[in-house]
């Protein structure tokens, strides 16, 4: 690749012609150009480091660009940035760094671009791009990280065991490259990740989750997901994933791996989704499995009420992974509830009343409840598979038919509490509470129609049982 005529955009000529007037090094830096050589679609952020301030640079390259907008600056860190054309451009001095031994936050200080591509994390992420005139598009490449881009190879500029303790985070920004762009991780940088693998505990959860779930957006997420597992630092993330793992076998009779299975699910969902928490729910629809097995002599392995435990699993994992708690986390949970809700309704004798009342508790998650039972067929029977897939398009058939009918999705009552107030001339009370719960048990039960009048007559009848006097004759 010419990459001289690749950066002959403004945005590189301008910024070019202003580390000229200050006379300083300047370099295009990280996944820009790392994107560039892999000819995928380029980021819209852009990294810049020069010999110098960074602050000036971004300041004079704006003026050059015909920026008019604030230029944001971060003098704690000097650092700048700014926005043109919607692409987000970043500027930093080189600098080099130092880490003490319970943190991963370095000690810095100015340094040479040399010093700068040492601090990188992976080869691949320290290539550069330059930007004075005297080399403008010559690539500097002090660690091979071409070469591991055409060898599709995660590596570390200087020693992994060093890289990997001094800033933990990189053994999951590691992973998470590997899984992104289906590339190897270097058998050696890959024995130091498992052997470091303790030193995420002094990573805040937040950005281990951040990089977790950049793992859960990748096409195939197990890749990364394994990845972890592999490399011990799963058992750190999510022990209750990891206590899925092995097959028991008593009297003959084994279950299946809950772990590898679970996996499996999260790639069938992942083909169907861009959805986050709906891939989550995949993650751990199952979760409550490890502790609700238990082995019974007539009927062999039981995993009894592992949706309801899971649920009630899903807000403390969420709060110690510092996780969103509210409604993506009631999705979670309420998907990990109801997760084999409609295989009960698969049956021909299924009453329309356990139609109607999976109808009334999915409401608008009810596509994505279906998503997820069938991402969760992985039997590599293809008779199976093609009878499972069948029955829940049945179900879909059947809760398509009742809804028409009934009316249940996005269910209203017909009677308002305001009207039984009005009705019986009432100050809020207990009875009002019944009324309504009541009519609303007999519609899902089909025993009224979804309609004012009928929910009227039964709410008449209601308040005779109830000793309530109507002002209305």
């Amino acid at each position: 690749m010419n990459l001289k005529e690749a950066i002959q955009d403004p945005i590189f000529t301008k910024i070019s012609e202003a580390a000229q007037q200050l006379e300083q090094e300047t370099y295009v830096v990280g996944g820009f150009v790392r994107d560039l050589l892999l000819k995928r679609n380029h980021k819209k952020d852009i990294d810049f480091v020069t010999v110098g301030s960074g602050i000036e640079l971004a300041l004079t390259s704006s003026v050059n660009l015909g920026k008019t907008s604030k230029v944001s600056v971060f003098k704690r860190f000097g650092t700048a940035m700014f926005k043109f054309n919607d692409v987000d451009l970043e500027f930093v001095g080189a600098r080099k760094e130092s880490y003490s031994e319970d943190s991963r936050k370095p000690h810095v200080e100015d340094g040479t671009i040399d010093d700068d591509q040492k601090r990188r994390d992976f080869t691949i992420n320290s290539l550069a791009i330059s930007l004075n005139k005297e080399n403008f598009g010559e690539l500097v490449d002090p660690f091979n990280g071409l070469e591991d881009l055409e060898n599709q190879l995660i590596r570390t500029p200087l020693d992994p065991i060093i890289t990997y303790s001094d800033d933990p985070l990189r053994m999951m920004r590691a992973i998470r490259f590997a899984a992104q762009l289906g590339f190897q991780i270097e058998e050696k940088s890959f024995k130091a990740i498992q052997e470091n693998a303790d030193r995420l505990k002094i990573v805040s959860f937040e950005r281990v989750m951040d990089e977790f779930n950049k793992i859960m957006m990748t096409e195939k997420p197990s890749l990364g997901l394994k990845l972890l597992d592999d490399a011990n630092l799963m058992q750190y993330i999510l022990p209750e994933l990891v206590a899925l793992k092995g097959i028991e076998e008593i009297e003959g009779q084994k279950h299946k791996d809950n772990f590898y299975h679970t996996l499996e699910v999260v790639d069938n969902i992942s083909e169907n989704t861009d959805k986050l928490w709906l891939r989550w729910a995949a993650l751990l629809h199952d979760i409550g499995k490890a502790v609700t097995k238990r082995f019974d002599k007539k009927i062999g392995w039981t995993f009894h009420s592992h949706e309801f435990v899971g649920s009630k699993m899903v807000y403390k994992l969420f709060k110690r992974l510092k996780l969103p708690l509210g409604t993506d986390m009631k999705y979670v949970q309420k998907l990990v509830m109801m997760s084999s809700r409609p295989i009960a309704v698969v049956a021909d004798d299924a009453t329309d009343s356990a139609l109607r009342r999976l109808l009334f508790d999915a409401n608008d998650d009810l596509e994505d409840l279906m998503i997820l039972c069938k991402a969760d067929i992985t039997t590599k029977n293809e008779k199976k598979q093609k009878r499972y897939i069948r029955n829940f398009e049945l179900v879909e058939q059947k809760i398509k038919d009742v809804e028409e009918r009934d009316r249940i999705r996005n269910f209203q009552p017909p009677i308002t509490g305001e009207q039984i107030m009005e009705l019986y001339d009432l100050e809020p009370c207990k009875e009002i509470g019944i009324i309504k719960n009541a009519i609303k048990e007999a519609i899902l039960e089909g025993e009224i129609e979804n309609n004012y009048n009928s929910a009227y007559n039964y709410m008449l009848d209601l308040g005779k049982k109830l000793n309530l006097k109507s002002i209305k004759q």
